[in-house]
């Protein structure tokens, strides 16, 4: 299920506070990239990654591979850092709000 407008405005506060863990160079986003990234996905939810400046690739770019390869969803891209979220099913940590329905 996609998330909504108000919790990605939600995770894009989290991610503030967060460290970048990720980092793409010049090899790209590789199967020991995708690897680590599920892994810090499954163990935090949210992760801030940065594309180097000697990568091929943008960070929209990069954003959008890791998250085809991750099933994840991307919360944020803000000039060289992007942000991705996915939903640990087994023990989730972050409580996203709920929408309230119009009536």
């Amino acid at each position: 299920m996609p998330i909504t407008s108000k919790q990605r405005a939600q995770l894009r506060g989290m991610a503030m506070s967060e460290d970048t863990i990720i980092q793409i160079g010049k090899g790209g986003i590789t199967d020991s990239v995708i690897e680590s990234v599920s892994s810090a996905l499954r163990a935090r939810e949210l992760v801030k990654g940065r594309v180097l400046e000697n990568s091929m690739l943008t960070a929209r770019e990069a954003c959008d591979a890791l998250c085809e390869a991750c099933r994840a969803e991307g919360v944020q891209v803000i000039g060289t850092k992007f942000v991705l979220y996915k939903r640990n099913e087994k023990e989730p940590k972050i409580e996203l709000i709920k929408d309230k329905k119009k009536k």
